[in-house]
């Protein structure tokens, strides 16, 4: 019986990224990082990694023939972790235990500011207008609002939308929202909706000019701004972070110049038709605002439609 050092690493690197996958979720940063919906992949992952770890301890005692190994290495040009250590695998296992490192010693960020302006934050709101304008169908769907939306109420806590991590609903459901929306006089673009109410606001700005608005976002600006003007920004998680998009409304506020990038506004006001760049878009006139703590939950989730 011997010990091998690489197998025991091996392991070791398995059951440190089970303890850091489950830790993601025990914490909720996982949803930091993934659309929910993809939560219980996530944990089939974590099974997964448990039974390679159990498979690999095995490994670190064994009674390996070494130079039998080292002879069929020779032949299939290929490694089993029973070779001697050296340069080459001392990269990939920094490589590959990077993310550990980063991730234990770095929580998981919020995207902000900076993303969107990486990401061409007005590029991606005018080209959503000109699309929506353009498309007869919608091209993402938010979630599933309470049966009785009509008679919700601002909800100035932080806390996240408890329906927020449910992303299936069924095809009459979405159309109810969707019918809803043109008979409200005031609408809350509560996490639940956004993405729904979003679409359906640009694809037929017209018929919303003047109809009151309640929203949450960040403050993003570019340079060419006006000095009243910023956007109310949110990011949608589509499967992770990777490729997640922004949109947002572009915004005319009085003391605009006060409120710094990232800053996460409350805010009530009227809808308008701005040209921005050669393009109509709808835009909110701010009559109301308060400064509020970042969401506990900053990210908007598009839904899965449920047919029958």
């Amino acid at each position: 019986m011997r010990f091998y050092f690489q197998q025991a690493v091996r392991a070791f690197i398995l059951i440190l990224f089970t303890i850091y996958i489950v830790k993601l979720h025990y914490t909720g940063d996982i949803l930091k990082l993934i659309n929910p919906k993809y939560g219980t992949i996530s944990m089939i992952g974590v099974v997964i990694l448990l039974i390679l770890f159990v498979t690999q301890l095995h490994r670190v005692f064994s009674k390996h023939d070494e130079h039998k190994h080292n002879h069929d290495h020779e032949d299939h040009h290929h490694d089993h972790g029973y070779s001697p250590l050296n340069g080459r695998k001392l990269v990939s296992y920094f490589i590959i235990v990077l993310p550990l490192i980063t991730g234990f010693l770095l929580p998981p960020s919020t995207l902000d500011a900076s993303i969107a302006a990486k990401k061409g934050a007005m590029l991606s709101i005018t080209n959503n207008a000109m699309q929506e304008q353009n498309s007869g169908q919608p091209q993402e769907k938010e979630e599933s609002a309470d049966e009785n939306m009509e008679n919700e109420q601002p909800i100035h806590q932080n806390a996240p939308d408890p329906n927020l991590d449910s992303n299936t609903i069924s095809m009459e459901k979405y159309d109810q929202i969707v019918n809803q929306l043109g008979g409200q006089d005031s609408i809350l673009m509560s996490e639940q909706v956004y993405s729904t109410y979003y679409e359906m606001i640009n694809k037929e700005m017209d018929s919303f000019v003047g109809k009151e608005i309640s929203l949450k976002g960040f403050v993003y600006k570019e340079d060419d701004f006006k000095s009243n003007q910023l956007v109310l920004g949110r990011f949608l998680i589509t499967h992770c972070v990777a490729d997640s998009s922004i949109i947002g409304f572009l915004s005319s506020v009085e003391d605009a110049t006060e409120l710094t990038e990232d800053t996460w506004v409350e805010a009530t006001g009227t809808i308008y038709i701005e040209e921005y760049n050669g393009t109509r878009m709808p835009a909110i006139n701010i009559s109301d605002y308060q400064v509020i703590d970042e969401p506990e939950q900053p990210y908007l989730y598009p839904i899965t439609i449920k047919y029958k």
